[in-house]
């Protein structure tokens, strides 16, 4: 008895991950095994990067809160350590947004906790 090839199963699961390649330049779009490497490689870095853009986000808004510190001769680190002693409740983030667009209210969170 002859071997029985799934063929439609097997195109349907290439034309899958060849979806995936849309966009790519020269073979890595229409050729099958330069195409499932390249779109596996993609979602590696995909994975990656997305772990590593909350780390870039986080020092990105450190570095603005310690800016807007410095403005009232504070360091960042005395800075948040007295915004947690004073139990304020405002993220890095809601802080660096205050620091850079709302100084006002950023000096306003600096009285609070001196």
């Amino acid at each position: 008895m002859p071997r029985s090839v799934n063929h439609v199963a097997s195109r349907a699961r290439r034309k899958k991950m060849l979806k995936h390649a849309k966009g790519y330049f020269g073979r890595k779009k229409n050729v099958w095994t330069v195409a499932k490497n390249q779109i596996e490689k993609g979602w590696l870095y995909a994975y990656r990067d997305r772990k590593a853009k909350k780390r870039e986000f986080r020092r990105l808004w450190i570095i603005r809160i310690n800016a807007g510190a410095r403005q009232y001769d504070m360091s960042y680190s005395k800075f948040m350590g007295k915004v947690h002693k004073a139990d304020i409740q405002l993220n890095r983030k809601v802080l660096a947004d205050l620091a850079m667009n709302h100084p006002d209210a950023f000096k306003a969170v600096v009285d609070a906790v001196n």
